[in-house]
């Protein structure tokens, strides 16, 4: 593709001096696992996000399993969240046993509409699971609100959100725990696997510890069961070095996202439209059109790379329809899923490619029917 829908190694060039010195540093150590690079990455993210914990993993799908099990969540409950998201939210919810109970999005933010909560809710009901997805933070002061009432954690799910900002807080400070994920197109990417689990509470974070190290108490004796998910010493000083970068990454997303928003107003396109209360990480910048995969095979054919950001909902797909609970339609759900397209962004991505994209996207709209 001339212009890929994501480029991590050109972040990784971006920053390849730096990076490469924090490589050596950990070969040089000869501690290569749950050392000094994972415990300073796990204190700066943790306080980035402005929780007083953090706990790294090995990636983003173990880590909100093991927030999930961290407040107790096992096969006799039920998890809310929505099937307009990465699989991964609902193969974690399983992996605990749990029942995933999915509500439908609105429609403008395309994550989880807070109106849906009541008809989800029952006795088995434990926790719910904001995504926050394409770096648009969800409705957290109707959640978390909705939460309080009815007694039930809050597991923010920010696997596409770091640094996104909800009333001057940021996604990742608002629920009882969040789980990040640090794939390497993140906008805090590793070079390979990684996530953590942030929280403020001593007792859910000496869970999480336990959790991720089979269970083990400080003479490595497992006092509960647990799993092997360790976030690397090589990824977590390669992320404290990107860490430092993020805020200025993300100020290149938004800017990249401002100018698609300003060039494609009069497409017909739909365009993402974050509410004034939120700081949107733009980890992704997805339009919506009813022929949507007639317009990526177009772009296709003129070098721009897109994605489907997601095609099929996770209630649908066949590892996962029979775990899954679905409360009244997904009608929106499923709107989205026949129309969004992804497309390129990154914080290198130059305005030239940019306006590149907007003229093939004004190419084909005026084919359209009005």
């Amino acid at each position: 593709m001339i212009i890929p829908q994501a480029d991590p190694q050109a972040n990784y060039r971006a920053q390849q001096a730096a990076i490469d010195a924090a490589i050596r540093r950990v070969l040089d150590s000869g501690q290569y696992i749950l050392g000094a690079e994972t415990r300073a990455f796990e204190t700066d993210f943790a306080a980035y996000i402005g929780q007083s914990y953090g706990v790294g993993v090995a990636n983003g799908t173990d880590a909100l399993a093991l927030a999930l099990r961290a407040c107790g969540v096992d096969a006799a409950s039920e998890v809310i969240t929505v099937a307009h998201t990465a699989v991964a939210t609902i193969a974690a919810i399983c992996q605990t046993g749990a029942t995933p109970v999915c509500i439908d999005i609105d429609p403008h933010t395309l994550t989880l509409d807070p109106d849906q909560l009541a008809a989800a809710l029952t006795p088995r009901t434990r926790v719910i699971v904001p995504v926050h997805l394409y770096g648009q933070p969800a409705d957290l002061g109707a959640i978390c609100a909705f939460a309080e009432r009815h007694g039930l954690y809050v597991i923010e799910d920010c696997a596409q959100a770091h640094g996104a900002v909800y009333q001057n807080r940021r996604v990742g400070a608002w629920g009882h725990l969040a789980a990040f994920s640090f794939y390497p197109t993140k906008n805090l990417g590793a070079l390979g696997d990684g996530g953590m689990i942030v929280c403020s509470d001593p007792t859910l974070h000496a869970r999480l510890l336990a959790l991720r190290q089979y269970g083990w108490d400080d003479q490595r004796i497992s006092q509960s069961a647990g799993v092997n998910s360790r976030l690397d010493e090589l990824q977590a000083a390669i992320l404290r070095v990107k860490l430092r970068a993020l805020d200025a990454d993300n100020a290149r997303r938004r800017a990249r996202a401002a100018q698609y928003t300003a060039r494609l107003a009069s497409t017909g396109l739909i365009l993402p439209t974050p509410p004034a209360n939120v700081l949107h990480a733009y980890h992704l910048y997805v339009v919506q059109h009813a022929n949507r995969d007639h317009l990526r095979a177009f772009l296709a054919e003129r070098g721009i790379g897109t994605a489907l950001h997601y095609p099929v909902p996770a209630h649908v797909q066949p590892g996962y329809r029979e775990q899954v609970r679905v409360v009244d339609s997904l009608t929106h759900t499923e709107r989205a899923a026949q129309t969004v397209l992804s497309l390129p962004l990154y914080p290198e991505l130059s305005p030239d490619a940019v306006e590149q994209v907007a003229d093939a996207l004004h190419m084909w709209c005026a084919t359209q029917p009005s």
